[in-house]
């Protein structure tokens, strides 16, 4: 795997939409329970 210049920005917009899978997953699993 060859981790360019660009590769970069595109790994960091990939992290930051896991990570805001995530809370809006947790926030999600929050209203069913209650």
């Amino acid at each position: 795997m060859d981790h360019g210049k660009g590769n970069s920005s595109t790994f960091v917009l990939i992290v930051i939409l896991f990570i805001l899978l995530i809370i809006v997953g947790a926030t999600f699993m929050q209203k069913e329970d209650y």
